[in-house]
């Protein structure tokens, strides 16, 4: 039950993280297998998700530490651009010029979030990508909601000076 529940959300956590299908899918698979072999000291203190995501982070962490990422640009294939692409694309038509601006926007957008730091990078991907509160986020990351916030803030400020490095201003 909670591998069908739960499953979609942990790729998508981790794929944000380590930023390639492959390991996502491991991280995934592992996270399940780690929490089935626990299941008897989860104490039930927290929701099962916010117990789930920590272990999600932690491997998501532990690849990138293992396979010591490099910063290289995002790939123009980026399941992650389509996905901006897809939330940002209006509904009918549109021009091709602004298709390749908001190309151009997702990559950049994509580069800048992996030059964040993990820690920045994993709390904005919990709170702005997968939409949690700062109250779980801090569950899951074993810190204050305070700095949950602070970590948005610095992450999102970060962000904007990367975009307007890039050539993106007010749109972006």
């Amino acid at each position: 039950a909670l591998v069908r529940r739960y499953q979609r959300r942990i790729f998508r956590l981790a794929f944000h993280l380590v930023r390639t299908g492959a390991e996502a899918e491991d991280v995934t698979q592992e996270t399940f297998v780690r929490a089935y072999q626990a299941l008897d000291r989860f104490d039930g203190r927290s929701e099962p998700f916010t117990w789930l995501y920590r272990i999600a982070v932690n491997l998501s962490l532990n690849t990138l530490r293992a396979r010591k990422v490099s910063r290289d640009s995002t790939p123009s294939d980026d399941p992650r651009i389509e996905a901006l692409l897809l939330e940002t694309r209006p509904s009918q038509g549109g021009d091709p010029a602004t298709a390749t601006q908001q190309r151009q926007l997702a990559v950049a957008l994509c580069d800048g979030i992996d030059t964040l730091s993990d820690t920045l990078r994993t709390t904005l991907i919990l709170v702005c990508v997968d939409g949690l509160g700062h109250e779980d986020a801090a569950k899951i990351l074993g810190c204050p909601e305070g700095t949950v916030a602070w970590r948005v803030h610095e992450a999102r400020r970060k962000l904007r000076e990367y975009l307007a490095s890039r050539g993106f201003g007010g749109e972006a």
